[in-house]
């Protein structure tokens, strides 16, 4: 049972998610800290004068009212460059290493090859029907193997 965990765990698919969640999480922190230190001011520059910053106010006086356009921008930018760093630092290099040292790949049957196997197939069903055929008299009654003879 420890044997089936163990390969379990070591197959690469069970790897490569484990460090994806890992890396991602740690770059998801360095990014929302960029986008709040650096994209959250220049959003709020393209505000109002108001501290409710980039959006739009329904009702005058409600702040209750307010719809926030900045933080779906900010959210939006933290998700694309988090699956940036994510594909530039983790799925190219695994890439380029799984071609480097993979496994080669098995070659593909050529059209011919597949003409002729199924060329063959068919040529044995037709002799298997025909002997299939030969045990059946010509009025269509089952003949004795030991008759037959």
């Amino acid at each position: 049972m420890l044997k089936g965990f163990k390969d379990f765990l070591m197959r690469g698919n069970v790897i490569d998610l484990a460090v994806a969640v890992v890396m991602g999480t740690a770059f998801t922190a360095v990014v929302t800290a960029v986008t709040k230190g650096i994209i959250n001011p220049l959003l709020a520059v393209l505000g109002k004068t108001n501290e409710l910053g980039l959006g739009v106010q329904l009702v005058a006086d409600k702040p209750a009212t307010f719809i926030a356009i900045g933080p779906i921008i900010t959210a939006f930018i933290d998700f694309v460059l988090v699956a940036a760093v994510l594909y530039f630092v983790l799925m190219v290099p695994m890439k380029t290493l799984k071609n480097r040292f993979g496994t080669a790949k098995v070659a593909e049957p050529t059209e011919i090859e597949l003409l002729i196997e199924i060329r063959d197939l068919l040529a044995k069903q037709q002799k298997d029907s025909a002997v299939d055929t030969e045990s059946f008299g010509k009025d269509g009654s089952l003949v004795e193997e030991s008759a037959a003879r």
